[in-house]
């Protein structure tokens, strides 16, 4: 842990989310409970994307990309169950590395208008972060089930 409180929440959602995904096996990657949802490895890219998507928009000028469906087709694209969780961990790392070096007063300025998140502080993007995360971890948990896995309690 570090002395920043925002890097320090972006490092417990990566254990998490790592911890609650490690049950899977190379051979589960491509399961998904019905036709067309997102598969194991998906799931875990989406997230990832997400990561970087959250911090892109909060930091640029021209905020958030909302071309929601190329983001998809982008973690569907993710087929690999260890490049889904490299990626995560590549995407968590620069996260916690923006945060660490920012200054305090830049985690303060507003975020660009618009849809997302529009006018909030950049620092709202690690609750949003944490939200996200905690629905996918549910999901994944849930497919783990589904597999007679038992996902470890992420918090552990």
């Amino acid at each position: 842990m570090t002395d920043h409180p925002f890097a320090d929440a972006l490092t417990c959602q990566r254990t998490c989310f790592l911890r609650t995904i490690s049950c899977f096996g190379g051979e589960h990657a491509s399961f998904a409970p019905v036709a067309g949802m997102l598969t194991v490895a998906g799931h875990i890219a989406h997230a990832a994307l997400t990561v970087d998507w959250f911090l892109q928009g909060a930091f640029r000028p021209a905020g958030f990309d909302l071309d929601f469906p190329a983001h998809e087709a982008a973690a569907r694209a993710v087929t690999d169950l260890d490049a889904a969780r490299a990626r995560l961990s590549t995407s968590y790392d620069a996260a916690i590395t923006h945060f660490a070096a920012s200054p305090r007063a830049d985690l303060e300025l507003p975020i660009a208008p618009g849809p997302i998140l529009g006018g909030a502080p950049r620092r709202a993007i690690v609750s949003a972060l944490a939200d996200h995360t905690a629905h996918h971890r549910g999901a994944l948990a849930v497919y783990a089930r589904l597999l007679a896995l038992t996902p470890p309690m992420p918090y552990a």
